[in-house]
């Protein structure tokens, strides 16, 4: 009795309690079995990609790459070709071209070429003074002349009974110029850059630090005063010695008396601190009588006064 009493007063349920009850159960149900559910139809909805336009699109670019760079390798190759007869943005007169030999070209000759006056000059001078043209790239050391001028006239250039063949080197051209013509001489007070460049072992950069020496000395009244240029090794300057000849030995003079400190020290054996203390020993003792009296300055030794005499008067 016992048992039917607590089976009917606890496990027996109201309509309404069932309801509940089959309400929660198929809740639970739902909340475990929903999520795998939605994640199955998600999965199904997905369509699949289509990656065929991805390798359509590669084909597509490596074929413009490949048509690209054809054209740009036809465009060097034409460029190659025309680089001798039309250089760009150069800014030099093109002339006509035709064969020629540098060392008996006239000047006509190198006017019909195209090249300015002032390089003409150049190679004439150069020539006259007993330069010679042994091979075709000798004609790049001219100075003034343009890089895009010898390109376009390399391939037409025939030097006729050259002694030096195309692989001897620029020292050995040197060499065998010097014994060509071993006792020519040049004035080193008259003699410009292309003078200066014939000698062995003697470039542009030199002959023009040469010439610029002299200019700024007022001529040299010594050949040992070559020597002095900066840059120009003792070795080379004993090989050209013996070429060096002073033709003249007037040099041009600074009046101490005159003489700004500008003017002064713009001279390579005075220059900036023996510029100031001679013009303020000539302003505190007054004119020098005579050139002589530039001695009594404390700063100038013998030596100095012995190299800058000679460019030195009242």
């Amino acid at each position: 009795m016992k048992w039917k009493q607590f089976v009917g007063d606890y496990l027996s349920f109201t309509r309404k309690e069932r309801i509940a009850v089959l309400t929660l159960v198929l809740l639970i149900v739902a909340v475990f079995l929903l999520p795998g559910m939605i994640r199955s139809r998600g999965e199904s909805l997905v369509a699949p990609v289509d990656t065929t336009w991805i390798s359509a699109a590669k084909r597509l670019e490596v074929k413009q790459l490949g048509s690209r760079q054809s054209t740009e390798s036809q465009n060097q190759e034409n460029n190659n070709s025309l680089q001798y007869d039309r250089p760009v943005n150069s800014g030099v007169k093109e002339g006509a071209v035709f064969y020629f030999d540098p060392n008996t070209l006239d000047e006509a000759g190198w006017r019909k070429l195209g090249l300015r006056e002032k390089t003409i000059r150049t190679i004439q001078n150069y020539l006259a003074r007993g330069g010679h043209f042994y091979k075709a790239e000798d004609l790049k050391k001219i100075y003034g002349l343009h890089p895009d001028e010898y390109l376009r006239l390399e391939p037409y250039i025939k030097i006729e009974g050259s002694p030096v063949t195309e692989a001897s080197t620029g020292y050995e051209r040197k060499e065998k110029e010097t014994n060509n013509f071993p006792n020519r001489t040049i004035d080193i007070n008259t003699a410009d850059t292309s003078a200066f460049i014939a000698l062995p072992g003697i470039g542009s950069k030199l002959a023009t630090r040469i010439v610029n020496f002299r200019d700024k000395l007022g001529g040299f009244y010594t050949i040992d005063q070559v020597k002095e240029t900066y840059g120009l090794p003792d070795s080379t300057f004993q090989k050209i010695k013996p070429r060096l000849q002073l033709g003249t030995t007037t040099v041009k003079k600074i009046n101490i008396n005159t003489a700004t400190m500008d003017e002064l020290k713009a001279h390579p054996y005075i220059k900036y601190n023996l510029a100031k203390t001679i013009v303020a020993y000539r302003e505190e003792h007054g004119a020098f009588s005579k050139v002589e009296d530039i001695r009594k300055i404390m700063a100038i030794t013998e030596d100095s006064y012995q190299k800058m005499s000679p460019y030195l008067t009242l």
